[in-house]
């Protein structure tokens, strides 16, 4: 049976090969997907093949691509291996791409998720040329209703001249109400977003849309990047346990009881391993209001240990996206996927007060955060929606193994190469060490709490650097925050020099 049930959009079916066609050099295109799921699977593939034929005649053809955030290999990577995308934002995750991105053919903008749609509404790209976006079903009335993710689709369906619309037959037809449409009123009219709790609903289960701006609808049956999460090692076991730790802490200070939780988390296998950790915890009636489902929330809602999950999409394992599927019906009275303006606004976050889990790539003796840039220069995916969460949550905690690339790099260094999240923003800082607790804490206070969270290669090297800092510090009697600017990358260059930060 036919998932088109609007008889104007049933005569707008064609192939992919054909929608692509519509697409010309240099428009901007605004799609669906957010952390592999829900994105397009057949247009990138077929726009790809277009600026393959148009490069073998000489002739250009790049498109500038929006997202939500990270797609797949059948999206970002195929348009990619044909230097067909020529701006990229607001983030993104395939190796191809980041190699592009990094060697100059792509430009990039790396800023923070709350904010792309808004940027989309102000016009500040220029005018959306279309909109390309996955639906599960197009309803009689003619709206979409959404996939395995939301991510920016309504910004971009409301914004962009032209509409082609992907209908999956994959994608299981329950996830029909899991949806929770809302849109932001436009500025100056701004009103409060209604929401206090995460489980609260305050939109439309689909996406209405201008129908006469839909220029093709393509039916596909393919699944969504579900790619797997690896084995909880030694290193994600300790670092889930000691932000256990931390939240017993927090408990018997009075700041939390075991069933007031409100929990953001990161993607990757250490935050998943994290929310493994919590199954057999004391903590229940555990909430989320996040960017993306993981295999440990679905886990956790299993187990009766999570009440809630709000977020603007999924990130599973092929095994639990098979079971998310199979049982949507069942969940979707437990999760909501909202648009990523509602999911991640700092409004929201503040209000509900979140105890906040993102990964890094470094951060350094004061609590300054780098999560983008490695060596400060080379790209690894982007901010994402982390600093949404870690200036405006109650507790924000970064959490990683206190090295890398076997050893060879150190997560904890003397100063970051590149600042994402100030020592104003960072709370928390957890290795399989142990956690920091830099709250109420001036920067010479943090110091001996982060050098204990590194590697114990690494500790001695930190240890000289801070003392030869303070030494230059209490000579020119500059004390707040002491450095040794002439070696304050020293890692780094030592890095780029041996390929190791340590000493030879």
């Amino acid at each position: 049976m036919s998932r088109i049930g609007n008889a104007q959009l049933k005569s707008k079916v064609m192939t992919a090969e054909e929608a692509a066609e519509l697409i010309n050099h240099g428009d901007k295109i605004g799609i669906s997907g957010f952390t592999g799921a829900g994105y397009p699977k057949a247009l990138p593939t077929a726009i790809a093949n277009r600026a393959k034929e148009a490069h073998e005649r000489g002739d250009d053809f790049m498109i500038d691509l929006f997202t939500g955030a990270s797609t797949a290999p059948d999206c970002d990577g195929v348009l990619a291996e044909a230097d067909a995308i020529r701006f990229r934002t607001p983030y993104q995750s395939d190796p191809i791409l980041r190699s592009k991105i990094n060697d100059g053919t792509t430009l990039y903008m790396d800023y923070h998720l709350s904010e792309s749609g808004l940027y989309v509404e102000q016009g500040f790209f220029g005018k959306m040329n279309f909109a390309i976006v996955e639906a599960v079903r197009i309803t009689e009335d003619g709206h979409i209703v959404p996939s395995s993710s939301i991510g920016n689709n309504v910004e971009y369906l409301d914004n962009a001249e032209k509409i082609i619309i992907e209908v999956n037959s994959w994608q299981s037809e329950e996830l029909e109400g899991m949806a929770d449409i809302y849109r932001i009123n436009h500025l100056p009219n701004r009103q409060p977003i209604p929401i206090t709790a995460p489980e609260q609903r305050i939109g439309s289960t689909y996406i209405d849309i201008d129908l006469d701006k839909v220029v093709a609808v393509v039916e596909t049956d393919a699944p969504d990047r579900n790619a797997p999460f690896k084995p909880v090692d030694e290193t994600s076991k300790k670092i889930a346990g000691h932000f256990l730790d931390f939240l017993e802490g927090e408990v018997a200070a009075g700041r939390l009881t075991y069933d007031g939780y409100i929990m953001q988390s990161g993607v990757g296998n250490v935050p998943n391993a994290v929310m493994a950790g919590l199954l057999d915890s004391k903590f229940e009636n555990i909430k989320a209001y996040t960017e993306v489902i993981q295999d440990g929330m679905v886990d956790l809602i299993d187990a009766g240990k999570m009440t809630v999950a709000s977020a603007t999409s999924f990130s599973l394992s092929p095994e639990y996206a098979e079971k998310m599927n199979n049982e949507a019906s069942r969940y979707a009275k437990q999760i909501i996927l909202r648009p990523q303006q509602i999911s991640n606004h700092p409004e929201v976050v503040r209000r509900l007060g979140l105890i906040c889990t993102n990964g890094l790539i470094e951060a350094d003796i004061y609590g300054n955060v780098n999560s983008t840039n490695v060596i400060g220069s080379r790209m690894m995916n982007g901010v994402g929606g982390s600093a949404d969460f870690t200036r405006n949550g109650l507790i924000s905690s970064f959490i990683t193994p206190s090295d890398a690339k076997g050893g060879d790099i150190s997560a904890i260094v003397p100063m970051v190469s590149h600042v994402d999240h100030t020592e104003q923003d960072v709370k928390v800082i957890i290795t399989e060490y142990g956690y920091a607790d830099l709250r109420g804490l001036a920067p010479r206070q943090k110091v001996e709490k982060m050098i204990a969270l590194a590697h114990p290669d690494y500790r001695p090297l930190l240890e000289e650097y801070y003392e030869r800092a303070l030494k230059i510090a209490e000579e020119k009697k500059i004390m707040q925050t002491p450095h040794d600017l002439a070696n304050a990358l020293s890692f780094h260059q030592r890095f780029q020099e041996t390929g190791s930060m340590k000493l030879s």
